[in-house]
């Protein structure tokens, strides 16, 4: 089993657009090829990536994984302040607190879309990109956009998520269990509204297409519908569908996540102009 030696578990302080946060983090700081970020989606946590420290194929490999803004052990001063930018500002910011230049990233969900406002911004230091069922078309907000029509958000995302437990939808069960203790209510409003701004008008799968470093859409098979992976595959974006899974790969096929992430990795031999 590979040693979880070397890795640290901190609260980092930071100030965020003029917001103090408390970030809950876990990093490996020394390695032998660039780091890895690793950013959660919606209703998850850092935790959901600790299983890099049990694959052999990332043994001695770098990385930073933290809660965002608004879940997990993070505190935040100001949840109303969350919004996409935001998460982007904190990302930048944790890096360069590191002392990281260049990295790989691998981004869930929300998570994904952070990366790809990161990656968008300053394209230079993301050496590449693995992007699992992120956001990039308004089809990808459809629970976010319900949730905005009503008086409490975050009470009705608590409410479908509760009722989750009896879809069909690999990992539903453990992600509706998980979820209130994940999310901070108050981040939620903001939140939403401002990944639906992005869906609508943001011109995301452009952005994602546009990004001049190496890429992977990562999904479950019951996302094989999304309207836009053809596009994504003719535009050099490769294609990973995850077998006995939907949007929660890291929960219902972790073993198959995880080897098509290490995969794609191996193939990038790009140098990392900056480490630890």
């Amino acid at each position: 089993m590979p040693s979880a030696a070397r890795v640290v578990h901190e609260q980092i302080p930071l100030r965020v657009q003029g917001v103090n946060l408390r970030v809950a983090s876990v990093q490996r700081r020394e390695g032998t090829d660039a780091p890895v970020l690793f950013l959660h989606g919606f209703g998850t946590s850092k935790e959901d990536y600790l299983d890099v420290l049990q694959r052999h194929d990332f043994a001695g490999r770098s990385f930073l994984a933290y809660d965002a803004p608004g879940a997990g052990a993070t505190e935040c001063a100001d949840l109303n302040q969350v919004d996409l930018p935001f998460l982007a500002d904190t990302a930048r910011a944790l890096l360069d607190r590191a002392g990281i230049g260049q990295f790989h990233v691998v981004g869930h969900l929300t998570g994904a879309l952070t990366a790809l406002l990161l990656a968008h911004a300053e394209p230079a230091r993301v050496l590449s990109f693995v992007n699992i069922k992120g956001i990039l078309a308004p089809e990808d907000c459809v629970l976010s956009r319900e949730a905005l029509h009503h008086r409490d958000p975050a009470g009705y995302v608590l409410a479908v998520a509760e009722r989750s437990r009896e879809t069909p939808c690999y990992g539903g069960g453990l992600y509706a269990a998980n979820l209130p203790t994940k999310v901070r209510r108050g981040a939620v409003p903001t939140l939403f509204r401002s990944m639906v701004e992005l869906a609508d008008h943001g011109n995301l799968l452009q952005k994602f297409l546009s990004l001049p470093c190496p890429r992977m859409y990562l999904y479950g098979e019951q996302c094989a519908n999304l309207s836009y992976l053809p596009m994504l595959d003719a535009n050099g974006v490769e294609l990973a569908e995850i077998p006995h899974s939907g949007q929660l790969p890291m929960y219902s096929n972790p073993v198959a996540m995880w080897r098509q992430i290490a995969e794609f990795h191996a193939r990038q031999l790009i140098p990392a102009a900056r480490r630890w």
